[in-house]
């Protein structure tokens, strides 16, 4: 099935190129169809290439969606053009009214800077607030992650002296969640971040539970008890060349950083990059939109109370 976005959204050819299939809100206006509404507060620099990354593992499900995009304040960005903000982006108080099926909030580059020093914490802490009573499911994603379980539930990050980039092996450390369906025992995550969770205050926490983690990287997927909070510690979304173009990147400004591990072939970064997470990320957004969106949503979106609970299914 489709994801509905914008008209003339620039993701749209791209992804139409790779047949994934996407319709504009003119040609989905004249569907009757109850599509699943899911919002997008997309945090990263470079907006057009985090919508395409977003949308594509959207546009793999069986699922009709219903995209918008949010944007934290109405500065200019650096890497996006204002007029691609304008037309495409939503400020919160034009949505803060709604209530969503579903809601992704993308990573930041802030992995480094203490949340209460963030420029924009007060207005993040106000949109996770509101998710929890707008929202039937929330998806946070790397720097985000860590944000949510800072501000829901009381567990800060370590900061670490080196990033920590490259792509890891994961194994499931739970069995029957619906979220882990179709996952192998063993499956590959990329990760791109300055910090990290202690594994031992996740497990130990009474309304989290750990369902994925990895020996070099830690935590990667935790779950809020109430199904309500997804925490991705990691990058399912991006694409074949992203760790390349932040490793390039880093190496341009002079910051010396290391190879991302287990990323070159042979580990080489003049050798190609070896894409080895695609089918996880697709089956993992599968998964949390059908599972823990679709299948607990209410019908009528303006009754959030009428949720189905995971006990009575």
């Amino acid at each position: 099935m489709p994801v509905r976005i914008p008209d003339h959204l620039p993701a749209a050819e791209v992804l139409e190129s790779e047949n994934i299939f996407v319709m504009s809100e003119t040609r989905a206006a004249n569907q009757d169809i109850r599509p699943m509404k899911v919002l997008i507060l997309n945090l990263m620099p470079n907006k057009i290439e985090t919508e395409t990354q977003l949308l594509r593992l959207l546009g793999n499900t069986p699922l009709q969606v219903d995209v918008d995009l949010l944007r934290i304040h109405d500065k200019e960005s650096k890497h996006t053009s204002i007029d691609h903000m304008n037309t495409f982006y939503r400020d919160f108080e034009a949505v803060r009214h709604r209530n969503y099926d579903g809601l992704i909030i993308t990573g930041a580059p802030l992995g480094q800077i203490d949340f209460e020093d963030v420029v924009y914490w007060d207005h993040i802490r106000e949109i996770i607030d509101w998710s929890q009573e707008h929202v039937t499911s929330v998806l946070f994603l790397c720097w985000a992650a860590h944000a949510g379980l800072y501000h829901l539930y009381g567990l800060n990050r370590k900061i670490l002296q080196q990033k920590r980039s490259g792509v890891f092996v994961h194994r499931r450390t739970s069995q029957h969640f619906p979220l882990l369906r179709g996952f192998d025992d063993e499956f590959f995550a990329p990760h791109s971040r300055f910090a990290e969770m202690n594994v031992e205050e996740i497990r130990q926490h009474p309304q989290l539970q750990l369902l994925a983690e990895s020996d070099e990287a830690g935590a990667y997927l935790v779950l809020s008890r109430n199904n309500r909070n997804l925490f991705v510690m990691g990058h399912p979304e991006y694409q074949k060349s992203t760790l390349n173009e932040e490793y390039q990147r880093d190496l341009s400004q002079g910051l010396d950083p290391n190879v991302p591990q287990n990323y070159y072939r042979n580990d080489d970064p003049k050798a190609d990059a070896i894409a080895r997470w695609h089918s996880h990320g697709s089956l993992l957004v599968s998964n949390w939109l059908n599972y823990y969106v679709y299948q607990l949503t209410p019908y009528d979106l303006s009754d959030m109370t009428a949720m189905t609970p995971w006990e009575s299914r």
